[in-house]
């Protein structure tokens, strides 16, 4: 038994709810489900009583809750008998993903206003490396966009993220505002291969499908220079680019336009280990990461278009 699962099984039998649940715990909803599964399977017992409409307390569940509540409230108790020792400015040790672009910016400065006594430090590695570190606690948080198979860790959601293509100046394309995604059809692509971006990969595989076609695979996704340097005055082709990470990357030869038809999004979530609690610092650090959503959007187009 985890204070985890305690604290999720108290959260939904206040709320008879698991969604309500999820918010209040700012983690995805299958996880809260999943941990009161395990909940009731270590004590033997259902606790919930679930239907597609309601959820309910059983005998069991109503004469669990207050020693649940007990164990909480004690637990809290022991925390706080130490706050003292604590260093008085605390340091959340975040993973960051490529391409925030200026969502990054606004995400620091909310951070900075929700926890002024709180310092970030940022650290980059590939997206496996930052789950592990998250596991191993040498990091409090990491940001991932898509589904990544992290035992051990909650994904808490925070934005959506537009992908907008990549196309060179010169091409018919270019001259309009939104580019039809099957209108891609003949160029070649080129994406990051499935072994370092398995979920944009997949994006954007299931979009040109859903468009109607296959798309022909040209050189692999570099680095950002790179492949925009070769897109603006090599051979035509297109990729992606997250619409933040657009907004800071003015390339001659280049413009970035929104597809439709589909209009591809990545979800992008807060990964945090499922052994420790939310500090009010991380919660902080998700109210932030929220708050970058509306900048996000404010603009029609990005610089190069």
């Amino acid at each position: 038994m985890e204070l985890r699962q305690l604290r999720y099984f108290v959260t939904v039998a206040e709320e008879l709810h698991f969604g309500r649940a999820a918010e209040r715990l700012h983690i995805v909803q299958p996880a809260v489900s999943q941990q009161v599964r395990r909940l009731e399977r270590e004590l033997g017992v259902t606790l919930l009583a679930r239907t597609t409409r309601s959820v309910a307390l059983t005998e069991a569940g109503q004469r669990f809750l207050p020693q649940a509540r007990s164990v909480l409230a004690a637990a809290d108790r022991a925390v706080d008998s130490v706050a003292e020792f604590r260093p008085s400015g605390a340091l959340v040790r975040l993973g960051t993903s490529e391409g925030l672009g200026d969502r990054l910016e606004v995400l620091l400065g909310a951070f900075a206003r929700l926890a002024p006594s709180a310092s970030l430090e940022l650290l980059h590695a590939p997206t496996l490396q930052r789950l592990q570190r998250v596991r191993d606690g040498s990091l409090d948080a990491t940001i991932v966009r898509g589904s990544w198979p992290s035992p051990g860790l909650d994904f808490t959601p925070l934005w959506m993220d537009e992908v907008w293509v990549a196309l060179p100046a010169s091409h018919p394309l270019a001259s309009s505002p939104v580019v039809e995604f099957a209108s891609l059809a003949s160029l070649p692509a080129r994406l990051s291969p499935p072994s370092r971006n398995q979920p944009l990969y997949d994006l954007v595989m299931s979009s040109c499908r859903e468009a109607g076609f296959e798309p022909v695979l040209g050189k692999e996704f570099t680095t950002a220079q790179d492949t925009l340097g070769t897109l603006g005055f090599g051979r035509p082709h297109w990729t992606v680019f997250y619409r933040a990470h657009a907004n800071l990357l003015p390339v001659p030869g280049v413009v970035f336009r929104p597809p439709r038809d589909p209009s591809p999004r990545m979800p992008t979530y807060l990964a945090t280990s499922s052994e420790r609690r939310l500090t009010p610092e991380l919660v902080a650090l998700i109210e932030a990461a929220r708050a970058t959503e509306a900048p996000a959007t404010s603009r029609p187009f990005p610089r190069g278009s």
